[in-house]
């Protein structure tokens, strides 16, 4: 239990890490303030787009280094814990990211739209693909389940024909088995 928590609280402030990285990232889309509230100032804005990526591509890679250290760290203990942990914790630290992305401003703040002569602000960050929230869990779990498989396939006996006794192996003539 002690090392799915201790996953879970460190994935937890890499969240926090992460979305101020994607604050950082990020485009904002344009948003033009009217009496009836703020309007999307360009509908065909690829920010909303591109702030998708770029919290996948955040969260992603950190992912892969969770994944990738997550391994490394339970090589000679308990993986199962571990990658538990990565799981709940990338699901956690994805949802940490979108909110510090979402209240912290650290991007470009200015923008342009195509054909608005009004003034144009910068909006929040927010996803339209809800998808992306999976990028952290799946391929930090998935890194996980690769690299423990790669290193159970070397270490396997099935690998070697016969369980590493091959009875057509070329025998020693001083063997003294043979006697």
């Amino acid at each position: 239990m002690r090392d799915f928590v201790i996953t879970v609280l460190v994935i937890a402030v890499a969240g926090v890490l992460a979305g101020v990285l994607w604050s950082l990232a990020a485009p904002r889309p344009p948003y033009v303030v009217t009496k009836q509230g703020p309007l999307l100032a360009d509908p065909s804005t690829q920010a909303l787009i591109a702030a998708d990526g770029w919290f996948a591509v955040v969260t992603g890679g950190l992912g892969l280094v969770c994944g990738a250290v997550g391994y490394a760290v339970s090589r000679n203990g308990r993986p199962v814990p571990v990658v538990a942990g990565l799981a709940a914790g990338g699901l956690l630290g994805a949802h940490l990211a979108l909110l510090v992305g979402r209240s912290v401003t650290l991007g470009a703040v200015s923008v342009a739209a195509s054909g608005v002569s009004a003034s144009v602000v910068a909006g929040p960050l927010e996803l339209t693909a809800r998808g992306v929230l999976y990028a952290w869990p799946t391929l930090a779990a998935g890194l996980f389940f690769a690299l423990e498989g790669v290193a159970g396939y070397r270490e396997s006996p099935l690998r070697r024909p016969f369980g590493g006794d091959d009875p057509y192996a070329p025998r020693s003539t001083y063997d003294i088995s043979d006697r």
